[in-house]
């Protein structure tokens, strides 16, 4: 007897296809370096110091032994964290797959470091923004997801409305039992018991008709 396949967890990454999941990715690492590129340039020229390609690919310069390095650590912070969660809400939009892009995105960024610089950061400051920076990241990327997916979704009721109120009108301008029974279905009747007048005025009640209509 053949067992059944468990279903995946919902919203794993294995229900996307590899090549979204990649540019995903591969657009969230764009965004990171060129908002990276631009907070470390304008700092430069507003600190007064030399821009380099190390701001940004490198980990020298975050430690917390300088006022810069404090800078640098605070850059970092608010690119990877704040920047990002907003990207991932803007990109991904599920809240169950922050964490692993967020995540992802510190991990790549720390093979791409390693790479430019030939060595492992070994900055406690460094180790310390970038673990911040992804804690940011996940916290207000979650809260941004699931806030978005929290928001009232609107149909267009106005149609189904008028449609209501005309049909109302119609069934009102008849008599006999069909308006009354049309007053009813649409809704019509109001205040504190089925039964009364459309305006309000009073209570009203069927006679019977006797069985042999005058001639």
């Amino acid at each position: 007897m053949a067992r059944r396949r468990r279903p995946p967890r919902s919203g794993a990454l294995a229900e996307l296809p590899p090549l979204k999941i990649l540019s995903q990715i591969a657009a969230l690492q764009g965004l990171y370096y060129a908002s990276a590129l631009v907070l470390m340039l304008f700092t430069a020229l507003v600190v007064g110091i030399r821009f380099s390609l190390d701001l940004v690919f490198g980990w020298d310069t975050v430690r917390g032994d300088t006022t810069q390095g404090w800078l640098m650590g605070f850059i970092w912070i608010l690119d990877g964290g704040l920047l990002m969660a907003v990207a991932i809400v803007v990109l991904i939009g599920r809240s169950k797959l922050v964490l692993d892009f967020a995540l992802s995105l510190h991990a790549i960024h720390l093979v791409v470091v390693t790479l430019y610089s030939g060595q492992l950061p070994r900055h406690t400051a460094w180790w310390f923004s970038m673990a911040l920076a992804s804690a940011v990241a996940v916290a207000m990327g979650t809260w941004g997801c699931r806030y978005r997916q929290l928001q009232p979704i609107s149909f267009g009721g106005g149609g189904t409305a008028s449609m209501a109120g005309g049909s109302g009108g119609e069934n009102g301008g008849d008599t006999g039992e069909g308006g009354i029974d049309g007053d009813e279905e649409q809704g019509f009747s109001r205040g504190r018991g089925r039964g009364r007048g459309r305006d309000g005025a009073g209570e009203y009640e069927m006679a019977n008709m006797d069985s042999e209509a005058p001639r």
